[in-house]
């Protein structure tokens, strides 16, 4: 082999088409090195802890909510939580205006919230990811005018441009869902695109290039496992912007409708009662509170531990 060819070979083993996926071992270290750094924020471990019950709650929502979420009891009409007078240990954080049970409406919510995130978060990201490399790979014209674009979308307030999106829609829990994915999508398509500049001239792309890899296994096979660290940081906090703006829109009554137990419905149908009956404003504020406090705390982690600039010692 001359020295030109094996100068060829070095460096198509650093490229992503000819390397073979890392042994087991690697793998294990790999881990190990991340959950060290993850683990190294406290906070992000309190946030995981939380996010793992919520989704646990979730989950189990059938078995262990008391209550069917929607079924009115009328003689059990704004009843305040256990421990105040008058509560009762049936429904232990109280009822609604229409005799509901909240915890089972919380308890259920839960899904809602997760259901939202997860969906809105894999819209987003999907085409995002794919419009960014287009823009990043392809650049000219064509780069040009999907920026533009994003400039665009990201000029108007993220929730306004929303409920404008849900007005033209309608309302709907999945119409809000669509609106809220096309919104965060501009974050996306500018870190993608950004992380392809970076990538794209570097010499494992280089070599891929010379080994006759075609545009579309450049870009998803080569550069974009190379871009997903700062994309997945992204699409964690994405996924709280998504769960604080579906229930945006659902108090302004654009998103979910009664009665559906999503904690922004559960806001909106509550809020004249805020003075006499405050249990039904404030247990739903704080599920959606903790929630994504918790799902932040996970993000800020998962900065630390898959950016190197960001690693401490």
């Amino acid at each position: 082999m001359s020295h030109i060819e094996a100068q060829e070979s070095e460096a198509l083993v650093g490229s992503n088409i000819l390397t073979p996926p890392p042994p087991p071992n690697v793998r294990r270290e790999m881990f190990r090195e991340f959950w060290y750094y993850f683990s190294s924020n406290k906070g992000a471990v309190v946030g995981l802890i939380i996010f793992a019950l919520v989704v646990l709650i979730a989950i189990s929502a059938p078995l262990i909510a008391p209550h069917n979420p929607v079924a009115q009891n009328r003689s059990a009409l704004l009843l305040p939580p256990f421990w105040m007078t008058g509560g009762q240990w049936a429904f232990p954080l109280g009822t609604d205006a229409v005799g509901r049970d909240i915890l089972s409406r919380l308890i259920y919510g839960a899904r809602y919230s997760l259901f939202i995130g997860l969906f809105v978060v894999t819209l987003s990201v999907s085409t995002g990811i794919v419009i960014g490399m287009i823009a990043g790979y392809v650049r000219g014209f064509v780069d040009t005018v999907i920026m533009r674009l994003m400039d665009v979308i990201l000029a108007f307030p993220s929730l306004l441009l929303a409920l404008v999106l849900v007005a033209v829609l309608g309302p709907g829990l999945t119409n809000a869902m669509i609106a809220i994915a096309l919104v965060l999508q501009p974050h996306f398509v500018r870190l993608t695109r950004a992380s392809v500049l970076a990538e794209r001239e570097r010499e494992y792309v280089t070599a891929a290039r010379v080994a006759g890899a075609g545009p579309l296994r450049l870009m998803f096979k080569t550069i974009l496992p190379n871009c997903l660290g700062p994309l997945i940081v992204q699409a964690t906090l994405s996924f709280s912007n998504a769960i604080l703006d579906a229930a945006a829109l659902g108090f302004l009554g654009m998103g979910a409708q009664p009665p559906t137990p999503e904690w922004g419905t559960m806001l909106a149908e509550a809020q004249e009662f805020v003075l006499r009956a405050w249990w039904v404003v404030t247990f739903p504020g704080l599920a959606i509170l903790i929630t994504v406090l918790a799902i932040n705390l996970v993000g800020d982690g998962l900065r630390d531990a898959l950016d190197p600039r960001m690693r401490k010692g």
